[in-house]
Order: C-alpha cells, then structure tokens, then sequence
C-alpha cells in the first residue's frame, strides 16, 4: 500500500459511511478520531493515511483494505476491473458482480448493456 488516490479513498470512505447510515461523528468515534473535523478532510482527500489508519477503516466497515483503495483484484483483467467498478457503482447493475468475475470486458459490458435496456424496457423493472 505504498501510493494510492486520497480522492479515490475519501470518496469510496464517504460512499460506505452514507451506506451504513452514520454520521461522520459516528464513524469518527467508530474510527478512533477525536471528532467528526478528521473524517471531512479524509472524505476530502485531504489526508494520507497511513497503512494502519487504512486497515482500521476497513475494519470498520467489514471491508478488504484493496477495496477502500480502488484495488480489483478480484477481477483477472483490468479493462474487466474497472466495468465491474462502474457496474458496482450503479445499484441497478450490482446483480452482475458475482457472475463477472472471469469474464471478458467485451462480455461484461454486453452484459450490462442488455441489462440496462431489459430495465427500460421492462415497465416492472
């Protein structure tokens, strides 16, 4: 964990705390931080944690410290990682994650095309 994205972390820090319903006081206690200024300037990107701040978090949110850091290493290729990191960011595509672990990029944006207009299509969906 030697370089990564501060925005990347703040932003993907912030995302997780709006998901569990906390405040940033709440995570600032949860975290081990005096109070909730800490948590704004990490959500910022305005501080380099270092490792063990980083694991902490992810402890915190029950996480693999890789995800908070924007790591795919689940996925075996690239291009495949970063179409899995847009279908994960959309709630209307999660469904695809568990299936899209192998798959071509090719495949998994095919997939998710034909998902995205199944649910327009879909008046139900």
């Amino acid at each position: 964990m030697d370089t990564y994205n501060l925005s990347l972390l703040g932003n993907r820090i912030k995302e997780l705390r709006k998901q569990k319903g906390w405040t940033q006081e709440m995570l600032s206690k949860k975290a081990g931080y005096a109070d909730k200024s800490m948590i704004s300037r990490i959500e910022n990107g305005m501080v380099n944690l270092s490792q063990s701040q980083i694991m902490k978090f992810a402890e915190v949110f029950n996480v693999e410290a890789g995800s908070l850091l924007g790591s795919h290493t689940y996925y075996t290729d690239s291009e495949t990682a970063k179409l899995a990191q847009d279908i994960y960011d959309n709630p209307r595509l999660r469904a695809l994650m568990d299936a899209a672990r192998d798959c071509d990029p090719e495949d998994l944006k095919m997939a998710a095309d034909m998902l995205l207009k199944f649910k327009r299509t879909n008046p139900n969906g």
